[in-house]
């Protein structure tokens, strides 16, 4: 467990109105229990956090793919601000040890509930921006979902690497990536398709599958790695 000093204390932050640190850290159920306390709860910050989050991961994302059609803004946002994402950056920085709540919530499960910490970190960005601003946010936000950007593009990249890298490249340097089969062997029950991507004229990447289809994702995929890596450049 963490207190909300020791919390504020890790991530380098200071509130100039405390109570706002403290209402974004406590659960409901927290209210309901210590009714003496006098308490709020999150869910009014967390209401204006996710306003908060939604322009911020916006304005990254239009700031760094400025070739990137608004569709694809839209999917890479949501998946940047979904409940999953945003629980996951809320135990990366420990809120789940410092958010507070009653007992029944705890023994149910509820301190690595999803739903709770996606609610806590939205309510936290909501207090830091009544806090702070905009600029302090920014500050604070950007480089967590910057990370989180780098996991989509990999979670997304199991799921159709070609699509990906058509993104990457377009976004990136205004190329379309283009496939060529390079070589198959084998009888024809049993053929290995050999698939090499180019970008701009440069070999990226080659893959190897069953199928021309299989093979163009595994190239894609290694297309990716060398890219990531340094191996192969672009421009």
């Amino acid at each position: 467990m963490m207190t909300v000093d020791e919390l504020l204390a890790a991530l380098k932050l200071k509130f100039k109105r405390r109570e706002l640190a403290d209402q974004a850290l406590t659960h409901r159920s927290y209210v309901n229990e210590h009714e003496s306390e006098n308490a709020s709860d999150n869910e009014r910050l967390e209401f204006l956090g996710d306003a908060v989050l939604d322009f911020v991961a916006g304005e990254l994302l239009f700031l760094r793919y400025p070739d990137m059609p608004e569709g694809d803004m839209t999917r890479l946002r949501a998946a940047l601000v979904r409940t999953e994402s945003l629980a996951t950056i809320a135990g990366d920085l420990g809120i789940d040890r410092a958010l507070r709540m009653g007992k029944g919530e705890e023994l149910s499960g509820g301190r690595k509930r999803a739903t709770n910490l996606c609610g806590a970190f939205e309510a936290f960005i909501g207090a830091l921006y009544l806090d702070q601003g905009m600029e302090h946010v920014r500050e604070f936000a950007v480089p967590l979902l910057e990370t989180r950007l780098h996991a989509v593009f990999d979670e997304q990249s199991d799921k159709d690497a070609r699509s990906l890298l058509q993104e990457w490249s377009q976004a990136q340097h205004n190329l379309t990536p283009m496939y060529h089969m390079v070589g198959a062997i084998g009888p024809d029950h049993d053929k290995q398709f050999t698939v090499e991507v180019t970008i701009g004229g440069k070999i990226a990447g080659r893959g190897v599958g069953r199928s021309k289809q299989i093979a163009s994702q595994e190239a894609a995929r290694n297309a990716f790695d060398n890219l990531r890596a340094g191996r192969v450049t672009i421009g």
